[in-house]
């Protein structure tokens, strides 16, 4: 069975953010690439409010052309990649312009840097570009994956969360969620929602999303990839946490993955019942709707899972919403299918999985 989510699933990701690359203060490296010298917070400044606007096409082959120089000091390097990165953050004009101009290539080389300030420049340069879907596949095309999952591990935290977001971007275009997965990013991925920032958690559940959710071959093998790495547990803690403002995303990741039998499974194993349970009950209308649709998974496929989920008090919430006239109607119908499977006998025979 393939997972379904409600229609507003993006809405629950929209605040995972790209390049934040103008809230770091000026750090010796960015002062660097900024100008040096004892004026190189000023300078840094400076080159903000420059980078703000659309530069000149011959500015951005002056730059691509200092990334390709294999005879550049780091310093000059950093300079151009950080310009190249500004560039790109907020203006949809200069990342067709940057890419067109050939930036792409350079860039994924510069994920192999051993200058981490180098790295973490090139990852959130191709997360910039990415943000236009008229580059993705450039980006993939260039072999940005593999490097871009190396930096997922051995990046700087800004680098890891930037990569997991690039990641993202590419895993949406078709046939991509298996290579990434295979190229070893959900575990990464699920490490990153363990233990990362609260943004670097938003990134990684999003990419998580992305690779996991759909019916192809490739979302049903990344579905078992986050199985096997774990990443259940994470996800219950994080939905049992109103104040980490991850509940729902960690839920339509959780849904995602109750649409394997392993997932189902592993949901169950680590007390994931209660905790649905509660979202029907207390949750807001989309935790409620996430919650039903991820209980109505488990309960089709196993009727001592549809006696748990009795016993855990589901029914009295389920009956209420489905009773609700501001519930949606699709998911009133979700709501009166799973108390019609939890209210069969006990003994009913479970339907096969998949």
């Amino acid at each position: 069975m393939d997972p379904e989510s409600p229609k507003d699933s993006s809405g629950a990701f929209s605040d995972c953010s790209s390049d934040r690359s103008g809230e770091f203060p000026p750090s010796p490296a960015a002062a660097a690439a900024g100008g040096g010298g004892g004026g190189g917070g000023a300078a840094f400044q400076r080159l903000l409010l420059s980078c703000a606007a659309e530069s000149s096409d011959e500015v951005i082959r002056g730059l691509v052309a200092e990334l390709e120089s294999g005879s550049a000091p780091v310093e000059s390097l950093r300079r151009a990649a950080m310009e190249l990165r500004l560039l790109a953050k907020h203006n949809t004009e200069n990342r067709l312009r940057i890419a067109g101009a050939g930036a792409v290539r350079p860039l994924v080389a510069l994920l192999a840097h051993a200058d981490p300030q180098l790295q973490e420049h090139g990852v959130t340069a191709l997360l910039n570009l990415s943000l236009c879907d008229e580059n993705k596949a450039a980006i993939a095309e260039a072999g940005a994956i593999r490097p871009l999952v190396r930096a997922l591990k051995t990046g700087t935290p800004a680098a890891r969360e930037n990569a997991a977001f690039a990641l993202l971007r590419l895993a949406q275009l078709d046939g991509l969620s298996a290579a990434i997965g295979r190229a070893g990013a959900i575990p990464l991925l699920v490490a990153l929602l363990e233990a990362g920032s609260a943004r670097g958690k938003k990134d990684a559940a999003a990419a998580l999303f992305a690779l996991c959710c759909g019916g192809g071959g490739g979302a049903r093998e990344n579905r078992a990839r986050a199985v096997e790495a774990g990443a259940v547990r994470p996800l219950l803690d994080l939905m049992a946490e109103p104040e980490s403002g991850m509940v729902d995303k960690a839920a339509y990741v959780l849904n995602a993955l109750a649409a394997s039998a392993e997932g189902r499974a592993a949901a169950v194993e680590d007390g994931g019942i209660p905790v649905l349970v509660e979202m029907v009950e207390a949750g807001t209308p989309r935790q409620k709707e996430i919650a039903t649709l991820a209980l109505l998974q488990i309960c089709e496929h196993c009727a001592a899972h549809r006696v748990m989920v009795a016993r855990e008090g589901a029914i009295p919430p389920l009956v209420a919403l489905s009773q609700s006239p501001a519930a949606k109607p699709k998911l009133k119908i979700k709501a009166e299918a799973l108390i019609e499977l939890l209210r069969q006998p006990r003994c009913a025979g479970a339907r096969a999985s998949d």
